[in-house]
């Protein structure tokens, strides 16, 4: 009697049969996820406030041959978050993967700094921060993913006691942001705000409170830390950010795709509970 094969490497990146929800799904690392996940095989429910840019991507990746629905969702409201998971249900009859790239990120990009220098306002500095743009920072960035959180494990306790959720963190919940990027001509045009750091910090604590507090079942709870994506930044940004990185560059929009696809995969069945930081060096020095 032949015994049976031995699973390939590769086999263990394989999504097929598997249900993926990606909170942001429209967003700049969002929309990369999202192909990633389907390419993968798995079906990709593809969340966020903006129905219409759901929609866009959900009918793109169908019509590329892919599975895909789209849950227009307020991740600061809990029947918005159920109804997120019963769309994944519904759709598709499970749920596996939860992706938590839903997240306030002050931009930084040529139009916002155009924009910050026309209000002649200095964009996020700590002494005059407005205290409901904290709040609603707290909202989405940390009440959002818990809420999220809270409902994806339910199926997926139901089912098998296994899934995988990934929150997306950031360079700047591990360490302080150089707010040097933000000097033009000797002057601080903005500051990185105080909520970015915090929140992102507190993605870390989520990811392993969770992550041991599932201990005993095969549901991994883990984060990928990203750091700076290249978004059309101008050529000062530009300069300054990669002298602080080992690679000397900022990071192409497809490079977190990888990471994000072994921490969702059985490729990375023994690691809950940790961060991955794909930041070209940026946190080595």
């Amino acid at each position: 009697m032949s015994t049976p094969s031995q699973p390939t490497i590769l086999s263990k990146f394989d999504l097929n049969g598997r249900v993926a929800i990606v909170t942001g799904g429209p967003g700049l690392l969002g929309k990369q996820f999202c192909r990633t996940l389907a390419e993968a095989g798995a079906a990709v429910v593809v969340a966020d406030l903006n129905a219409a840019a759901c929609e866009t991507l959900a009918a793109a990746l169908c019509q590329d041959g892919y599975q895909a629905a789209a849950a227009p969702t307020d991740v600061t409201q809990p029947e918005s978050t159920q109804a997120m998971v019963e769309t994944a249900l519904s759709k598709f009859g499970r749920l596996d993967i939860l992706v938590n790239s839903a997240a306030l990120d002050p931009k930084f990009d040529p139009e916002a700094l155009a924009e910050m220098a026309k209000r002649g306002a200095v964009s996020g500095a700590f002494e005059d921060y407005p205290l409901e743009a904290w709040k609603s920072a707290l909202d989405v960035n940390l009440t959002g993913m818990f809420l999220c959180c809270q409902a994806a494990v339910r199926p997926m306790l139901a089912q098998d006691k296994k899934g995988s959720i990934i929150n997306i963190c950031s360079t700047y919940g591990l360490v302080a942001p150089d707010q040097r990027l933000y000097l033009r001509d000797g002057q601080q045009t903005a500051f990185k705000p105080i909520y970015y750091s915090v929140t992102k910090a507190g993605v870390l604590g989520l990811t392993r409170y969770l992550a041991t507090y599932y201990a005993g079942t095969d549901l991994r709870v883990n984060c990928l830390t990203p750091g700076g994506v290249f978004n059309n930044h101008d050529e000062v940004f530009l300069k300054a950010y990669t002298a602080r990185t080992v690679m000397g560059r900022m990071a192409r929009q497809d490079e977190m795709n990888g990471a994000l696809l072994f921490l969702a995969s059985d490729a990375s069945s023994y690691m809950t509970g940790n961060n991955v930081v794909v930041d070209g060096g940026w946190t080595a020095w």
